[in-house]
């Protein structure tokens, strides 16, 4: 599997690393943004850029990723509550815009997963590795069912338990270790599976005995930095020893 001998357990981010809506999710904040700010600053308005998304919005729950961006442009908005209509300005106003477009997004266009990352998971199912998904998304259970990839998890750990239960978002590693826990296996002995920086870091932060980093969008260098162990393009690279050490590599 291409992960060392003491890993009993394989903890998977969701979108970019087994499915490819991290692409939908960041047509949807570009658009929700870029009409947030074009409403506030007008035509001349900077719009949300490809960075943007990687350095604030990328693997964290919606609305630490609404807050993180919008502080990077000295903006301020009131938190609201979790029900706020997607027309409100308020920090979960507009996390709810982005999500109503996301949705409407994979209606239209559907869910892929890298057919890599189903070769990876449905072999680390039929090793007899405990398999967790670990995501900020809400919407993490009907992603993995449109993508046929439930019947490989044991636990999911998404952004609606993640709210329940009052969990630090990545880069804090609550998440991680909520997974590691119903798994019941320690951190030292569970891989991590991320495409996002702030995923890695949370990686590294728990202590996990084996971090991935998946580069679906060229930057390697920035998840090695980050914590990744190793880099893969795709999860397959792991079955053929196709992949790069990164800083912490053991």
């Amino acid at each position: 599997m291409g992960l060392p001998g003491n890993i009993s357990a394989c903890l998977f981010d969701l979108d970019g690393v087994l499915t490819g809506t991290a692409v939908l999710h960041r047509k949807a904040w570009k658009q929700t943004f870029d009409d947030f700010l074009r409403r506030r600053d007008g035509e001349g308005f900077a719009p949300f850029t490809d960075e943007d998304y990687l350095d604030y919005v990328d693997g964290r729950p919606r609305a630490d990723g609404v807050r993180a961006f919008l502080r990077s442009r000295k903006i301020a908005l009131p938190d609201g509550s979790a029900d706020d209509p997607p027309s409100d300005d308020t920090v979960n106003g507009v996390g709810n815009r982005k999500n109503e477009l996301l949705l409407k997004v994979i209606e239209k266009e559907g869910v892929s997963p890298y057919p890599g990352s189903v070769k990876y998971i449905q072999a680390a199912y039929e090793h007899g590795l405990k398999i967790a998904v670990v995501t900020s998304s809400a919407n993490g259970k009907s992603v993995l069912d449109a993508a046929d990839l439930s019947r490989y998890v044991h636990i999911r750990i998404d952004g609606v338990v993640i709210t329940d239960r009052g969990l630090r978002g990545k880069p804090a590693p609550d998440s991680f270790l909520a997974g590691a826990e119903a798994l019941a296996v320690p951190p030292e002995d569970a891989a991590v599976f991320e495409d996002a920086l702030s995923g890695v870091e949370a990686g590294r932060a728990g202590k996990f005995g084996y971090v991935v980093g998946v580069d679906r969008v060229n930057h390697g260098d920035a998840l090695r930095e980050h914590g990744a162990d190793i880099v893969v393009t795709d999860l397959a690279d792991l079955l053929s020893g196709t992949y790069e050490a990164g800083v912490h590599g053991r």
